[in-house]
């Protein structure tokens, strides 16, 4: 296990180096001059040509990566070419709230939708099985600014029970802080429960047709302990990888929830540097979506060895 653990740690450097030259590519190949771009039509061609001389972009393409590179490894991705600020404080400065709203809604998912695929399989093929499906196909089926939308009318215009929105931090107070991300955990865990109980159901089915679980129920076994015990746990690594994409989708894709509660996210941070073309604070969210997708499926690797130590790399 250890030899696993080592071997799949090492196994990352590669994609993180892929990652960080995938993340330079996209935006120094894409065509137009940033520097134009930046000044826009009132520029001049002294500034654009001073404006590439202090971004660097009079070099050859190599050297801007080798010293954008050796700067990331030392956990500098540069300034706002805006505010001046440091990327890495902006990006911090807003992965807080991100980070809030992905974890609360990934833990409403798999509180919502391990119970739902399990009790489905169960009792398959039977009017539970058929509502659970048409639930989580319409959960699905729903675009989560739709939700988010008629959410805010229900609960923030209409009965004015919870702040339309805004964002208020965990030390402003419990209270507060699940006001302001009540309606947003609910509008991203509805959507993403839906996948995860799919994927729950057909992993239960699979393994609800085991012959040790025949042997198990043969034995006198109560029901949840066959459930639980056998079928869920060996169906555990199918489970986990989806919730461990969920979550990194949702720490990725909450750009768009973000926007409708107003939440001052990392989403919105790149929202308005992109409608800015801020290239360095772009840039930066990229490495770090790419990073934690990277991190996740690692975590995830390292979950298979605990419910399966027969995993071998």
């Amino acid at each position: 296990m250890k030899s696993y653990i080592i071997k799949r740690l090492l196994a990352t450097i590669p994609v993180l180096v892929l990652i960080a030259v995938i993340t330079f590519a996209i935006l120094h190949l894409a065509p137009g001059d940033p520097a134009s771009v930046l000044l826009g039509d009132q520029g001049t061609a002294e500034e654009v040509e001073a404006l590439r001389k202090k971004m660097q972009l009079d070099r050859p393409i190599y050297v801007q990566f080798g010293t954008w590179f050796a700067q990331v490894v030392q956990g500098d991705l540069g300034k706002s070419v805006f505010s001046g600020q440091p990327v890495l404080h902006a990006l911090a400065e807003r992965l807080e709230p991100t980070l809030a709203l992905a974890s609360l809604s990934a833990m409403l998912a798999i509180l919502i939708a391990i119970p739902l695929g399990v009790m489905a399989a169960w009792r398959a093929n039977t009017w539970i099985d058929r509502g659970a499906m048409i639930l989580s196909v319409l959960g699905w089926s729903i675009p989560a600014f739709w939700l988010g939308i008629n959410l805010i009318f229900l609960f923030g215009l209409k009965l004015r029970v919870l702040p339309v929105m805004g964002y208020m931090p965990l030390k402003e107070g419990m209270v507060p802080f699940l006001k302001h991300l009540i309606m947003p955990v609910v509008t991203l865990g509805l959507v993403n429960a839906a996948l995860i109980a799919r994927m729950t159901r057909a992993s239960m089915l699979e393994i609800l047709q085991e012959d040790y679980i025949r042997t198990a129920r043969a034995k006198g076994l109560t029901e949840r302990l066959v459930l639980i015990r056998h079928a869920l746990r060996n169906a555990a690594i199918a489970i986990i990888t989806i919730v461990g994409l969920s979550f990194a989708a949702l720490v990725a894709g909450v750009v768009v929830t973000e926007t409708v509660f107003a939440i001052p996210g990392v989403g919105r941070l790149v929202v308005d540097a992109v409608l800015r073309r801020d290239y360095p604070i772009i840039q930066g969210a990229i490495l770090m979506v790419g990073s934690t997708y990277v991190f996740i499926n690692l975590a995830v690797d390292l979950l298979y060895t605990y419910f399966d130590p027969r995993v071998k790399y």
